[in-house]
């Protein structure tokens, strides 16, 4: 294992010595990955390769003929497919004394995992079981497989844990229903292309992309969540401050570098407010505008070559280029939430752990106050500070003032109109952003 050998080491005569053993002792080598040799001194492969024993190199990286005088054969290891995934899974259950359920392989089929990562993932579960003194299910093994991912892309991303399901969401049905394709069809991409054969022998990768489009609020960031919890996956939000470079070209290489990272892992590519990078190709007049789009060219290639599932959310989908359109699998709008859904998202951001008084009309305020969920999160704390300051139960005077400050944060008027015989409580400090005049 080429990983666990000692950079101070001289891997020339390593090489050698391995070679000496397996003659002596009538075997072969297998050497891997050649990757960590790639690139730097060739001497150790070419010890390797010239040898008298049978040797077999694994590694990432293609043959360099100068390696080696001798010509060896060369083939490419095919990904496995999900018959066989599902395959090892059962093995690995049936090794680890887990339930023996067809459909928890069909439902762990979808992690791309290798044998070995596979056997670790299981071994994982086996210990958080038992940690928790819980029977081996698809939780714990979903957890194991998470574990299995590479750090990497953590560098350059945040990385979330979700905690949110579908029955979390308040949402139109049509965008429910458009979220949960969304989720089969990463689910079962692999079915449909290589055992249906609809993959029609494009040269695009296999990836899915979505795009969440709407106003702040309403949802998008927390349904991307809930696609990776349905799933089973970590949600990895792209900080663009990790992203954007002032330098030309360094922007392309850091995008370069997140998706290499997440080709290799199993979870959901976030990328927040994405018209920062997804925005429309201009007409050239300088140099700058020339780089910008070469910028967003290269990110439209990178995406055709992507694997794993990525999300875009944006406010304004107008921004967006045209031609991302041809390679999203999903547009989905998230529009403002009706009254009834107000009244559904008032009551969940006042919930039962909090101390409520008898007054609070949730029906007046879904009724008289057209704002979205996350606009709905923010008065609700607000009001729950200012029971907490004297402490007692949260009122209905609580709530209209952290309607009223959050009005003053969006820039909107508080008019009579909409607040009621509640104008009251907050006439003594609205000042000039109040207007009492009916239909203002």
């Amino acid at each position: 294992d080429l990983t666990r050998t000692a950079v101070a080491d001289d891997l020339e005569a390593v090489s050698r010595l391995a070679v000496r053993e397996a003659r002596l002792r009538g075997g072969g080598l297998v050497v891997g990955p050649v990757d960590a040799l790639a690139g730097g001194d060739s001497r150790a492969i070419r010890v390797l390769a010239d040898s008298s024993c049978p040797v077999v190199l694994t590694g990432r990286v293609a043959w360099e003929p100068g390696w080696s005088n001798r010509v060896p054969f060369i083939t490419d290891a095919p990904v496995p497919t999900t018959a066989e995934r599902r395959r090892i899974w059962r093995f690995a259950l049936k090794a680890a004394d887990g339930p023996e359920e067809p459909r928890l392989a069909e439902q762990l089929a979808p992690f791309r995992l290798s044998p070995e990562q596979v056997l670790r993932a299981t071994s994982s579960a086996v210990i958080r079981s038992r940690a928790t003194g819980e029977p081996l299910d698809l939780r714990h093994l979903q957890a194991g497989a998470r574990a299995e991912n590479a750090a990497g892309l953590e560098r350059l991303a945040h990385r979330v844990e979700p905690e949110v399901s579908f029955a979390d969401l308040v949402l139109p049905d049509d965008t429910l229903a458009q979220l949960g394709e969304l989720t089969s069809r990463a689910r079962f991409r692999d079915m449909v292309i290589d055992e249906w054969g609809m993959g029609g022998g494009a040269t695009r990768g296999r990836g899915v992309t979505g795009l969440f489009a709407g106003d702040p609020g309403t949802g998008k960031t927390m349904s991307a969540e809930v696609v990776a919890a349905d799933l089973g996956l970590d949600l990895y939000v792209i900080d663009l401050s990790t992203v954007v470079d002032k330098y030309i070209g360094e922007t392309e290489k850091n995008l370069d570098r997140i998706f290499d990272a997440a080709d290799g892992i199993n979870g959901v590519l976030l990328f927040d407010e994405a018209d920062a990078l997804f925005g429309k190709r201009s007409e050239v007049k300088d140099a700058r505008d020339r780089y910008a789009n070469v910028e967003i060219a290269y990110l439209l290639q990178r995406m055709e070559r992507f694997d794993g599932l990525a999300l875009l959310t944006t406010n304004l989908r107008a921004n967006l280029d045209e031609a991302f359109a041809r390679r999203l699998d999903a547009v989905i709008d998230f529009p403002m939430p009706e009254e009834a859904d107000r009244e559904r998202l008032w009551d969940i951001h006042l919930p039962s752990s909090l101390p409520r008084a008898d007054d609070i009309d949730l029906a007046f305020l879904a009724g008289r106050f057209r704002i979205s969920g996350g606009n709905i999160r923010n008065i609700c704390v607000a009001a729950a500070y200012l029971a907490a300051e004297e402490r007692r139960p949260v009122c209905m005077a609580d709530l209209v003032r952290g309607t009223e400050r959050e009005y003053r944060k969006l820039g909107r008027l508080t008019v009579e109109e909409e607040f009621g015989c509640y104008i009251e409580v907050i006439r003594p400090s609205r000042g000039s952003h109040v207007d009492s005049t009916a239909g203002a």
